[in-house]
């Protein structure tokens, strides 16, 4: 009896806590395709631009202060920090330390805006820090710490993250065996092209 009420009581919190619901708002548009778990936090949710068929698992943490940007079809998986801002500074060398009230205007505090392009893939326990731009179509493995900007489709891992590899080549194994996809990939791709040249 005990384990039926458990499992009941874990689908009840499920069902009203962690569902995955479609349809945001982003700088007043509908975005019918993109969905954010309930458990993730997000701080200056004003400051924070989605396009359309985003998916953000649970237990992220996005600190949008500087301004954060995501692309179109990028997935943000679990237990994801993407952070615009960092104190690491200022906690040792400014303010206090100093005598400084002010850390902000000595260059202490770092505020950045950060970019993901279209249909990146953000692997489990990253960290995006302030500044960092990824190009469209790249693939950060879990576990990195992400700083810079990186050209399309990088594979990102490490920390700090490096470029490791291009995932247009395993997307070329893959479309071998799933030939009625490429059209569809190879029009993209062009369109990031387009978009890339001057």
């Amino acid at each position: 009896m005990r384990a039926w009420v458990n499992r009941l009581r874990r689908r009840a919190w499920r069902w009203v806590f962690f569902r995955m619901v479609f349809g945001e708002r982003s700088g007043g548009a509908l975005l019918a395709g993109t969905r954010i778990s309930p458990s993730t936090c997000i701080e200056h949710e004003e400051r924070l631009v989605l396009e359309d068929d985003v998916f953000i698992g649970h237990f992220n943490f996005i600190e949008a202060s500087a301004g954060v940007r995501i692309g179109r079809g990028s997935q943000i998986t679990n237990y994801v920090s993407i952070v615009s801002h960092s104190t690491h500074r200022a906690v040792r060398a400014a303010a206090a330390l100093s005598g400084n009230d002010s850390p902000a205007s000595d260059g202490a505090v770092v505020r950045q805006p950060i970019e993901i392009g279209q249909r990146c893939f953000i692997g489990p326990h990253s960290t995006i820090e302030a500044g960092t731009v990824l190009g469209h179509g790249t693939l950060v493995a879990s576990h990195s710490r992400v700083r810079g900007r990186f050209p399309d489709f990088a594979v990102l891992a490490g920390s700090p993250a490096t470029v490791v590899g291009d995932t247009r080549e395993p997307d070329r194994a893959w479309l071998a065996a799933h030939p009625q996809l490429r059209d569809g990939y190879e029009a993209w791709l062009r369109s990031v092209a387009a978009e890339a040249k001057p």
